[in-house]
């Protein structure tokens, strides 16, 4: 009978241990390792195509081409036709993006939340950005074109729209 008890004050023991131990918490370098999933592989290649904006005054076609790994497109405006690679990736929140690189923005001021108005040391020469990230949602590329006051920029000038939405055909 004592060993019985003993052993079921044991097993309570062990199951009130276990219940109260600690969890695992993350390093904030492998917080940031999961943020970066990138997926290189995609089933089916579903950003591949030919994705063209037919909203208002601003004709714009993207051919998305997959060579081997790596993807490539071609970029044609009223005015300049560019080529180049492009990354697909995802998130680790599961959003898809296409970045088209080597296409350097047409204007950037940068971020001005931070600086006095009365300021006359006079701004250095900021550095233009290259590449145009597009996300990508069921068979639509969204560009957020240009920002606002406080960040200001324009990523292609020929278009005036705030978002570009390039539909696949």
């Amino acid at each position: 009978m004592t060993n019985s008890r003993f052993f079921l004050l044991f097993i309570t023991y062990l199951t009130l241990t276990s219940c109260n131990q600690k969890k695992e918490k993350l390093s904030s370098t492998e917080i940031l390792k999961e943020e970066k999933i990138v997926s290189k592989e995609n089933p089916k290649d579903e950003i591949e195509g030919t994705y063209t904006n037919t909203a208002g005054d601003c004709p714009i076609s993207l051919i998305v081409l997959k060579d081997n790994k790596s993807y490539h497109y071609v970029f044609k405006t009223a005015i300049r036709t560019l080529k180049g690679k492009a990354t697909y990736s995802q998130n680790s929140s599961g959003e898809k993006y296409l970045v088209l690189e080597g296409i350097q923005w047409d204007e950037y001021e940068g971020d001005i939340s931070n600086e006095d108005e009365n300021d006359s040391i006079p701004r250095k020469e900021l550095e233009i950005p290259v590449g145009i990230d597009a996300l990508y949602v069921k068979d639509t590329l969204t560009i957020q074109n240009y920002g606002n006051a406080m960040n200001s920029y324009t990523k292609i000038s020929e278009c005036g729209l705030k978002y570009i939405q390039l539909i696949k055909k």
